[in-house]
């Protein structure tokens, strides 16, 4: 079975400035994989190119087995898309927007209105669908948004921080919805700023397999793995030590490494240990927090 997505060797430039540089990575068919990188890194620009949106300048990008450059219209029918701004129409109703969804990709009656049904109801907004979209909270419209996505039943899912803007309740609904989908076998890409969102769904948690989590800086893919991976590669025991208005983070390699170090230490002041996280390894990476 070909990857669901395949980048080779690509490079996005604008006025000769690389903004993606020689960018490479597959996504399997049933895996959700994390994009992360601080503001600038080209993830924005990388899932435009995935999406079709924009052209690389060289390499290749395969969604689904398509070429985006070449079949744009085959690739857009085997994705879905969840951007970060609300793109729902305000002025229409739920079962409007997603009644324009289905026209816009050929979807016949009676089938479009039973998959409006079924995905109205998969993320609770059945009985709002004579609702106009502008009563909607922000996480009702970013549901209706995920259910826009999926009505035309797409391979891939794209997620462009998802949650961004949202309260905690609302954030782990979503989280919830995201999930099961993936366990539901959909092929899943997320970008986002809150790494306990990358621990929670790139986890193993209800799949065959943990996802795989990417992080990006200055265009390029630097780092690569599972979150156990990731860990592994860097240290699962970090000492952190205050200096000022500071701390200082050395890791080891196991939580007791670095209790045991602490132990050896005479002056102890200013020091504590505790087991390592995402943020610590993409700050380690990076040498920044994300914005």
């Amino acid at each position: 079975m070909p990857s669901a997505v395949c980048v080779q060797h690509v490079q996005k430039t604008y006025d000769k400035i690389p903004v993606v540089n020689d960018l490479s990575f597959t996504i399997e068919s049933g895996e959700i994989f994390g994009l992360l990188g601080p503001n600038g890194a080209g993830k924005s620009t990388t899932i435009r190119m995935l999406t079709t949106l924009t052209r690389p300048t060289e390499g290749q990008i395969e969604i689904a087995g398509y070429d985006v450059v070449r079949q744009p219209a085959e690739v857009k029918q085997n994705i879905g898309v969840v951007l970060q701004q609300t793109s729902v129409d305000n002025d229409l109703t739920v079962w409007e927007n997603m009644e324009l969804h289905g026209r816009l990709h050929h979807i016949t009656n009676p089938r479009r209105q039973t998959l409006i049904n079924q995905w109205l109801e998969y993320v609770e907004l059945a009985q709002r669908r004579d609702s106009p979209v502008k009563t909607l909270s922000g996480g009702m419209k970013r549901r209706l948004q995920i259910a826009r996505a999926l009505l035309h039943q797409p391979k891939i899912l794209f997620l462009d921080e998802p949650t961004v803007g949202l309260d905690p309740q609302t954030r782990r609904r979503l989280w919830e919805i995201i999930r099961d989908l993936n366990r539901q076998g959909m092929t899943m890409l997320l970008t986002t700023h809150y790494m306990d969102e990358v621990e929670v769904l790139c986890d193993a948690y209800g799949a065959s397999q943990p996802g795989r989590i990417g992080i990006m800086d200055c265009g390029k893919l630097i780092e690569l793995g599972t979150l156990q991976q990731l860990k592994a590669n860097h240290g699962e025991g970090l000492l952190m030590k205050q200096i000022g208005d500071r701390f200082e983070y050395k890791f080891f390699p196991t939580l007791d490494d670095a209790n045991a170090y602490l132990d050896s230490l005479p002056d102890k002041t200013g020091m504590m240990v505790r087991p390592s996280n995402l943020e610590d390894i993409f700050v380690e990476l990076t040498g920044r927090q994300l914005d």
